[in-house]
C-alpha cells in the first residue's frame, strides 16, 4: 500500500475531496464534495492497483459490476441526460472511476468532464447527507 495514496490511507486529503457513501466487495463509492454535476461520485477499487488490465478477471468483473450498479443508482436518483465515466490516474494512480452525471442544461454539456474546474460547487453537510440518502435508496 503506497503511503502517498489517499484511497489507501483514507487521510485528510480524501476527506477534503469526498465522503464515503457505500462499500462493496471490490470497491468503495464516494460522493464527490464538488457537486458541480449533481450526483457526481467516485468509485475506487478497494485494493491498490493502477490499471484495469492488471486485475484478476474475477476482480475486474466485480469492479465493473460495482461501477454499473452505482451508475444506475445515480441515474435513478438524479435523472441525468447522460452518465460519463472517467478513468484517469496520472495524478492519483489508484484505480478509480469518476461517475459524472451530465445534464443538457449544465454548463459542460457536450464537452468532456473537467476534473480541474475553478468553479467547484461545495455544499453544506446536510445537503451532502441528503444526496447520499437519495443514492442509497437505489443501491439495494
Amino acid at each position: 500500500m503506497p503511503k502517498d495514496c489517499f484511497y489507501c490511507t483514507k487521510d485528510a486529503k480524501l476527506d477534503a475531496l469526498m465522503i464515503e457513501l457505500s462499500r462493496f466487495p471490490a470497491s468503495t463509492l464516494y460522493l464527490s464534495k464538488d457537486q458541480t454535476n449533481p450526483g457526481r461520485c467516485i468509485i475506487a477499487l478497494n485494493d491498490h492497483q493502477t490499471e484495469l488490465f492488471y486485475l484478476e478477471p474475477s476482480i475486474r468483473q466485480q469492479f465493473m459490476e460495482d461501477v454499473s450498479k452505482c451508475a444506475y443508482a445515480i441515474q435513478q436518483a438524479f435523472s441525468p441526460d447522460k452518465m460519463n465515466y472517467a478513468i484517469y490516474g496520472d495524478l492519483v494512480s489508484h484505480l478509480h472511476v469518476h461517475l459524472v452525471p451530465k445534464y443538457k442544461t449544465g454548463n459542460d454539456w457536450g464537452r468532456a468532464f473537467n476534473n480541474n474546474t475553478d468553479n467547484i460547487n461545495m455544499l453544506s453537510t446536510a445537503a451532502y447527507l441528503s444526496l447520499i440518502e437519495r443514492i442509497k435508496v437505489y443501491l439495494k
